[in-house]
């Protein structure tokens, strides 16, 4: 991934450094392992521990003529380590150090993505919270519909990255196995007690039954799970985009002091972040069919799926680590303007409250038919009114129309265009979502 997004902590999981730390750790731990089992002498796995190191240029000059990166490694490996060299990998296979490797590094980055997560909840909650009882306007097809408040948009991405939570704890768990079963996964050359010993020492369960290789589905449910996360980025970046918009303008980005908007127009405050966050997302999930199709291999193994594991781990980890960090610091930044949600509020001059117009007059004897009759014919009206005359026009061709007198007063009509009615509930939603985390 490019320097421009990512963070030095998930990129250090992908490093070569890192990555061959990991497996000499593996190869270090199966011979102790295989020391308990008097398969090797017990001196000769202290030894690899103490003398056991790697230079990567090297590895990669071995490599060159190689052309196989495990084997590469163990010969650097055996110029450190010596006579007692001859003791490691033994009855074991590449995928059993590749796989194995790649479950501890996708467990690692799950971490650094629960923690993202973690505080873009926090991020959210203290914004819903502030802005609990701030009246907007809820919209459906991108069109007025009825109010709600700012906290309750707020809330319900709460509650989607709370499931996204649970979902990637769920992923974790999916993908921390270890696989050290030899060619074709029987055991044939190693015992199964080598595999639970590793297993235990870097917290990860035995592999119930490999091929020689972990099974590809634990990789696809973890991929796809980045992707959905990765979605729910983009829809709340799609929403400030939205509300950013001049002719909306309810939220805005921080825009800092000296920040540019655009090389031509000085005057330009543009929605950059938000809009990059749609970009990225697009990355994250350009990895989940790749993983998908990974599942397939041929008989026990083949090797189709290794090239795309090496570039979608990095990419897809590294990118949505950036992209929940990125997103986080939007939230905790964003400017937001109740005056103009209220503003723009009443904007349709009352229409918002003509549910609540149509439901009165069914109670009243209407029914459903001529009531919505009633209610939308006016509506229109509104709609043909210049916006800068609708105010509480609405109300009053309601009051005006002889049908609708037959069923409300003006007093009645009154009360129905109170905003409260939309807001009676807010406490139980927010008890429901946020219930749990106060407990």
């Amino acid at each position: 991934m490019i320097e421009r997004y990512s963070r030095e902590e998930m990129v250090q999981i992908w490093s070569p450094s890192e990555k061959f730390k990991i497996w000499f750790e593996i190869e270090a731990h199966a011979c102790d392992a295989q020391a308990q089992l008097g398969v090797i002498p017990l001196e000769a796995a202290k030894k690899i521990w103490e003398k056991g190191k790697f230079d990567i240029e090297k590895i990669d000059e071995i490599e060159k003529t190689t052309k196989h990166d495990v084997i590469a490694f163990l010969t650097n490996l055996s110029e450190y380590v010596g006579d007692e060299a001859r003791f490691i990998h033994q009855g074991m296979t590449s995928s059993d150090i590749l796989d194995t490797t790649l479950s501890i590094q996708l467990q690692k980055a799950s971490e650094i993505l629960l923690n993202d997560i973690n505080k873009l909840l926090l991020a959210l909650e203290k914004k819903a919270l502030e802005h609990k009882n701030t009246i907007t306007i809820g919209r459906s097809h991108g069109i007025h519909a009825e109010p709600i408040t700012f906290g309750l948009k707020l809330a319900s991405y709460y509650a989607e990255f709370k499931r996204n939570k649970e979902r990637l704890i769920n992923a974790k768990k999916e993908i921390s196995t270890c696989a050290i079963s030899g060619a074709v996964g029987t055991f044939a050359h190693i015992d199964p007690f080598v595999e639970s010993y590793v297993s235990k020492k870097l917290n990860l369960e035995p592999e119930e039954i490999s091929t020689q290789i972990i099974p590809r589905d634990r990789h696809a449910m973890f991929f796809s799970t980045l992707g959905i996360i990765a979605s729910s980025v983009e829809r709340l970046a799609t929403e400030i985009r939205h509300l950013q918009r001049t002719e909306v303008r309810e939220v805005e980005e921080y825009f800092a002091q000296g920040q540019k908007g655009s090389s031509a127009m000085p005057h330009k405050r543009n929605p950059v972040l938000s809009e990059n966050l749609t970009g990225l997302a697009r990355i994250v999930r350009s990895s989940v069919t790749p993983a998908l199709e990974n599942v397939t291999l041929w008989h026990e193994r083949d090797i189709s799926h290794s090239a795309v594991e090496r570039m979608i781990a990095p990419d897809a980890t590294i990118t949505l680590d950036f992209a929940l960090s990125r997103l986080t610091s939007v939230i905790d930044h964003l400017l937001i303007y109740p005056e103009v949600m209220l503003s723009n509020l009443e904007k349709l001059g009352g229409l918002v409250h003509s549910q609540q117009v149509l439901l009165a007059l069914t109670q009243k004897g209407a029914s459903r038919e001529d009531a919505y009759e009633m209610v939308q014919s006016n509506a229109m009206k509104v709609w043909e009114t210049p916006e800068n005359s609708r105010k509480n026009v609405y109300k009053k061709l309601l009051k005006n129309d002889p049908k609708v007198r037959n069923y409300l007063d003006e007093i009645e009509i009154d009360k129905l265009f109170n905003l409260d009615q939309h807001f009676k509930h807010i406490n139980t939603i927010f008890d429901r979502v946020f219930s749990n985390e106060k407990e």
